[in-house]
């Protein structure tokens, strides 16, 4: 992957995967800062990129595992993980049923979040969510199951207004 395949690439995805992980972890500052680290590491090997079947995949999958791995060493060593100097980027506003949906599934499971993350927000068919996390296609097909069951229960309690248009899918 050259530099101007990587650039388009970058302008293609960014917004996307940093939704994506957002979703996942409930933190946009954090998801922003991870994804940013991801591409950075993509940068890196970048020759390599052209070679990976699904380069926004392995971008999404190295910020959630960067986030995690933040996450972790912050609960466990009691420090905040590093910030880095400049101006932070402004996010655009979220709508109040973005934010009803990000607040029930931060009461998800994490393996159930993920799955409905993947499935339903990155927009991945149900074999490569279960590529992408390592498990059987049948474990994610059940984890979508439930973790849909106790998000439209969650979304049902919010006020009226702030449930998803349609239901989820």
């Amino acid at each position: 992957m050259d530099e101007d395949e990587f650039d388009a690439f970058y302008n293609a995805s960014y917004r996307r995967v940093c939704a994506q992980v957002y979703a996942m972890i409930g933190d946009s500052d954090e998801a922003a800062e991870c994804v940013q680290e991801a591409f950075a590491r993509a940068w890196a090997h970048r020759r390599k990129m052209s070679s990976v079947d699904y380069p926004e995949a392995w971008v999404r999958t190295t910020a959630y595992r960067l986030a995690v791995g933040r996450w972790r060493r912050k609960k466990y060593a009691g420090r905040a993980a590093d910030r880095a100097v400049g101006v932070r980027m402004e996010m655009p506003a979220v709508d109040e049923t973005h934010v009803a949906l990000v607040a029930a599934l931060k009461k998800l499971p994490e393996a159930q979040r993920q799955a409905i993350v993947l499935h339903h927000i990155a927009d991945l068919p149900v074999h490569q969510v279960a590529a992408e996390v390592g498990v059987p296609t049948g474990t994610i097909k059940a984890r979508l199951s439930r973790g849909r069951t106790a998000l439209a229960a969650l979304l049902a309690d919010e006020a009226p207004g702030t449930a998803l248009e349609g239901g989820v899918r």
